[in-house]
């Protein structure tokens, strides 16, 4: 590779054990505490139940992201395998409405440091610590990919190390007469008082809490054989963010059986009162700082690489989008845009970046199953035996739920992610010469022979 050189392929560094924390970073496990009261009190009772499903659902969805890895592993995620297995020009239009999910994440990890820390230092001012957060994030993302996965896995084992402690002083507390007073109970897997309304109300926004086994998909130019290792990576991701959660909501709910909260957003404080354990809420307040700034980190590095993935075909920009470092390897630019609209956080409120996220995140997978659909059993005709099964029902099955879950999100989310797709569409419009021309396509291993001229 050529010293100075404007567009350069991606150093392939990371491994099984890399990949699987860097998703798990961006699922930020820790959550499920943050969580906890808000879909607790929809469904009042059977979190464990509700999580189960949960990873049941998001499953479908991953095994498609996991054939299609095999198929297609560049960077580039649900983009890439949409324009490669349906259509260029829909595939750009699934990148477009990804973003939403990627770019505004590390804005609602800022956000959210910044509401948090400000109630213990109320005299330092909000926007000090959201600023001075998203300095940070950006600079350990641009010193490059295997900087940021290493201090993504200390931050993750952190808090893994949060979730079982929790369990571990809730069986102390329960055996202590705590609480329900019992380890063994079927009243959070079912209870007759529980809605099945409610229940499956709350799936699709405990749905969220998995994101990150798509995340690691744009890491496919960086991961060493990636054909083996990300398709593993993906369902060991959510498999072990599944039963976490399982685990954590099960005791959760035998140690504070009631859903009545002061206030659901911090349930969790209430949970480790019963608990009465000083050194567990101590350990919260650190893992949930590290919990955000490591979900911030895994967010901002998914992002930048599909807004290369995008530049380097001229899709974007390619001056600015498909630039890498000749120093750090990273796409300095795009990470630099990214850490920009997390300024966002000083201006926006959380309800209208959460509303953008949940919108592009269930697009993007409808499309992944219908790509698995496109790709293997309608071009390339595997449709004996168990592939009809593979092929066609799994990912059927996956691209239904997704969608169905899609067409319910609120108003005010439809109406935004909506306005942010028509932008896109007038955007593809103009590149393409109102679709007349395709949009470029990213050619699978020399990004060197892409074109390199301007689309403005």
């Amino acid at each position: 590779m050529k010293e100075g050189a404007q567009t350069q392929s991606l150093n392939r560094t990371l491994s099984l054990r890399h990949v699987v924390l860097f998703g798990l970073a961006f699922m930020a496990p820790a959550t499920v505490f943050a969580t906890y009261g808000v879909a607790g009190e929809i469904v009042q009772g059977m979190m464990p139940t509700a999580y189960a499903m949960a990873m049941v659902v998001m499953l479908f969805t991953a095994i498609s992201y996991g054939m299609l890895v095999k198929a297609f592993p560049i960077a580039g995620s649900a983009y890439t395998f949409t324009q490669r297995s349906i259509s260029p020009h829909l595939g750009f239009l699934v990148g477009w409405t990804i973003l939403l999910d990627y770019v505004f994440s590390p804005m609602i990890s800022s956000l959210l440091v910044g509401i948090f820390v400000s109630n213990y230092f109320p005299g330092v001012p909000m926007a000090v610590w959201i600023i001075s957060f998203i300095v940070i994030v950006t600079t350990v993302n641009i010193l490059g990919i295997r900087l940021a996965a290493n201090v993504n896995a200390i931050l993750v084992i952190a808090q893994l190390l949060l979730c079982v402690l929790f369990v571990v002083f809730a069986i102390q507390g329960l055996l202590a007469g705590k609480g329900s007073g019992t380890l063994v109970s079927l009243t959070p897997f079912y209870d007759p008082n529980v809605q099945m309304g409610g229940l499956m109300a709350v799936i699709p926004i405990l749905c969220f809490t998995f994101l990150g086994f798509d995340a690691v998909t744009t890491l496919a130019e960086e991961t060493k054989n990636p054909v083996k290792t990300l398709p593993t990576a993906i369902i060991l991701i959510t498999l072990i963010g599944g039963l976490l959660y399982v685990a954590d909501t099960y005791f959760a709910q035998l140690v504070h059986p009631s859903f009545t909260f002061q206030d659901p957003e911090s349930a969790v404080f209430e949970i480790f009162g019963v608990l009465k354990n000083a050194f567990l809420d101590a350990l919260f307040l650190v893992i949930s700082m590290t919990a955000a700034f490591a979900s911030a980190m895994a967010s901002g590095a998914s992002a930048s690489r599909i807004l290369y993935a995008m530049g380097r075909e001229n899709v974007l920009p390619r001056k600015f989008f498909g630039y890498l470092s000749p120093r750090f390897q990273t796409p300095v630019l795009n990470l630099l845009l990214i850490g920009l609209i997390a300024m966002s956080a000083l201006f926006f409120d959380l309800m209208t970046a959460t509303a953008f996220i949940n919108y592009g995140a269930l697009f993007a997978f409808v499309f992944v199953n219908l790509s698995v659909i496109s790709h293997f059993f309608i071009r390339n005709k595997q449709r004996s035996g168990v592939n009809v099964i593979r092929y066609l029902l799994v990912p059927a099955i996956g691209a239904i739920i997704t969608g169905i879950f899609w067409a319910k999100l609120d108003m005010h989310s439809l109406i935004l992610g909506t306005a942010w797709l028509v932008i896109g569409i007038g955007y593809l419009a103009y590149i393409t010469k109102m679709f007349r021309l395709p949009p470029p396509n990213i050619h699978l291993d020399d990004p060197e022979q892409n074109s390199t001229s301007d689309i403005f």
